[in-house]
């Protein structure tokens, strides 16, 4: 009766407010929100579909060797008159797909299908098709047999293979995680290499742990022979100034007032804070490759006056009013110095950063980062190659530097690590290379 009843309306509308209404009808944008090739027994996906006038109905059925497998509906009410005013502009749809939704589907190639069904007039039918493989093999992982050194706060190289259904595989420390790689010169990408740090702040007792998962949840783990060297850092006091606390607040909080303790700690805590989580976001822009060739440079000449994890008490007027931890090594020669770049790479920031002043960071490929901090000049910009010994820069006294110097830093996988082993010639041979060589 309301088919009928909607024909009845239809014929009796103008032919020229029907012809208004069939053109604002539109097609529905549809868009995988997850980037997946393969599924497994039970593998989430979410297709956001995009139509101003909402969707009548979303389908999902997976194909495979002439059978279909309906995963998916869901059916809204019609509007055929939606046309007039929006009625809904986005919905995400989040279905399982799998041998769980559909019993009958074997590994091997499967075709997904995708309709969606506009809800105006016209009630336009927009598919979307994608060929996926169907992998219901358990992910699992062996770790390469050898020794593992590692030193609190330092950096360590594993390498292992995966099999079965596996989306994400790498190394597990305690709170942190790091990502492997395809194992450079292998001929499958289940040959994995993970750089991984073990942080300054890792508890005692932390084992890091090679892991492997998939979407559904299902994980493989597995450890490896490892000796973890714990080391205590040094305390350093910092006198703080006023003189020192007018030229950082005229350059980090320019529009600032009040208690300087209290806009001191804003930019020694909050500031330092949102800069980490910036430096740590650059492991996403990292090269699937390794670009650094041979042990990374120390400025020449340097006289060390920082070193990395220094723990920081600072004071002001004799009252302790901050406490930080110091993550790299400062630098010092002369005013003005020549900054080069410690390895090969690319630049992927050249700019100011905070308590960091003007800055420079390069990508070495495989989460493995140098960063050169407090510089009067910056020489170089981002997006461009950067060769071991080129001029970059020159070492200065900008963001929350005391004298001219240069802050040198290095994290993997966006974690700070203690530079001086990648400085170290027989430490990259006996612990990077030789792992590679395998």
């Amino acid at each position: 009766m309301k088919a009928i009843a909607a024909i009845i309306l239809i014929l009796a509308l103008p032919i020229g407010y029907l012809a208004a209404l069939a053109a604002r009808s539109t097609p529905t944008e549809l868009k995988l929100q997850d980037h997946i090739k393969v599924i497994g027994t039970n593998t989430p996906i979410r297709i956001v579909a995009v139509n101003p006038h909402g969707i009548r109905r979303f389908t999902a059925v997976l194909e495979q060797d002439g059978k279909s497998y309906p995963v998916f509906e869901r059916q809204e009410p019609a509007r055929r008159w939606a046309v007039i005013r929006k009625v809904e502009d986005r919905r995400t749809y989040t279905f399982e797909a799998g041998s769980k939704a559909a019993p009958g589907l074997r590994d091997g190639k499967v075709m997904l299908r995708i309709e969606a069904v506009s809800n105006d007039l016209l009630a336009r039918r927009e598919p979307l098709q994608m060929e996926l493989e169907v992998n219901t093999k358990p992910p699992a992982v062996s770790v390469d047999e050898g020794q593992h050194y590692i030193t609190l706060g330092g950096s360590e190289v594993v390498a292992f293979t995966v099999a079965g259904y596996w989306t994400e595989a790498g190394v597990r420390v305690g709170k942190y995680t790091f990502r492997s790689f395809p194992m450079p010169g292998a001929n499958s990408p289940n040959r994995r290499i993970c750089f991984f740090a073990y942080p300054y702040d890792a508890p005692e007792g932390t084992v890091p742990i090679v892991y492997t998962r998939n979407p559904t949840g299902a994980e493989a783990t597995a450890r490896f022979w490892n000796k973890v060297t714990r080391k205590k850092f040094r305390t350093r006091e910092i006198l703080v100034g006023d003189a020192f606390l007018n030229k950082i607040f005229a350059a980090l909080d320019p529009a600032g007032s009040g208690n300087p303790v209290a806009r001191f700690m804003k930019i020694n805590n909050d500031m330092r804070q949102a800069n980490a989580q910036t430096l740590a976001s650059f492991r996403d822009v990292t090269a699937g490759k390794i670009l650094w060739n041979g042990p990374f440079i120390q400025l020449a000449n340097s006289s060390v006056e920082a070193q990395f994890c220094d723990f920081r008490k600072y004071f002001y007027h004799g009252q302790s009013v901050d406490q930080q931890v110091h993550l790299g090594f400062d630098l010092a020669v002369t005013a003005r110095t020549p900054v080069v770049a410690a390895n090969d790479g690319k630049v992927i920031h050249a700019g100011p950063l905070g308590i960091y002043g003007n800055t420079i960071v390069i990508d070495h490929g495989l989460g493995l980062q140098s960063l050169y901090a407090h510089l009067s000049e910056i020489q170089a910009k981002a997006g461009s190659d950067a060769k071991k010994g080129q001029v970059i820069g020159k070492s200065g006294a900008t963001g929350l530097a005391g004298g001219d110097h240069l802050h040198y830093g290095m994290q993997v996988d966006g974690v700070p690590v203690n530079p001086v082993e990648w400085w170290d010639a027989h430490w990259i041979k006996d612990r990077v290379l030789s792992v590679l060589a395998r």
